[in-house]
């Protein structure tokens, strides 16, 4: 029981340990002998995987895929970071050092002024009109499920929230769509033939969506 639970190389796990994972994930609830126990709140499954080695590891499930809210790559850090990396790796115990910025209390506080940010209903239809055209697509076999539209709501109003606003704006959807989305689709052949992945994919079908302020009332 943990509020942050980190699964390091979770492609690493087997198939029967990611199973584990999908109904804490979505009901952030675990069920042992018949008895459910539920997970405090906060609660919240971060893993990392490396998209490039392959060898001993095994295909994440859809269905576990979906129950993640964002997928974000890291990449390289930049010259100026990696240098202060290498900088604080030759002192020995830095991490012992590290200090809490906020308290638990804190989180659940500002989870609360996230939810409370208005999405206007032009900006759910357009939510949901980028969702829709995923499953339209002929280059996806494979489009984003309800559990995606409800994500990209959560996450649009939560970028709102840290830009300091207490409504959702067409750009705050723009910002998060890739990473709350891309990983929840499965290219059909015709989209893998005619783009690198499926932030690519994700792009080109956005494009295709009127915007807010194009939409009649």
């Amino acid at each position: 029981m943990c509020n942050f639970l980190l699964a390091d190389e979770i492609n690493r796990a087997s198939p029967k340990s990611q199973s584990s994972l999908l109904e804490v994930m979505e009901e952030h609830q675990i069920s042992i002998d018949g008895k459910t126990h539920e997970l405090p709140l906060p609660f919240m499954v971060l893993a990392t995987q490396n998209p490039v080695e392959t060898y001993g590891t095994y295909h994440l499930p859809e269905a576990q895929m979906d129950r993640f809210l964002m997928m974000i790559s890291m990449g390289y850090p930049s010259y100026d970071d990696e240098l202060d990396i290498m900088s604080r790796a030759e002192r020995s115990g830095f991490a012992k050092n590290i200090q809490p910025v906020m308290t638990l209390e804190n989180v659940r506080e500002l989870m609360g002024y996230a939810e409370n940010v208005t999405a206007e209903l032009s900006v759910r239809k357009y939510i949901l009109s980028l969702v829709t055209a995923t499953r339209n697509s002929d280059y996806v076999k494979l489009g984003v499920s309800p559990r995606g539209s409800i994500a990209l709501l959560k996450a649009s109003k939560a970028y709102a929230f840290v830009q300091g606003r207490g409504f959702v704006m067409p750009d705050d959807v723009k910002a998060v769509m890739p990473d709350v989305l891309a990983h929840r689709l499965m290219l059909s052949p015709k989209g893998k033939s005619a783009f690198e992945n499926e932030r690519k994919a994700l792009e080109n079908i956005a494009l295709t969506v009127k915007s807010p302020d194009a939409i009649e009332k």
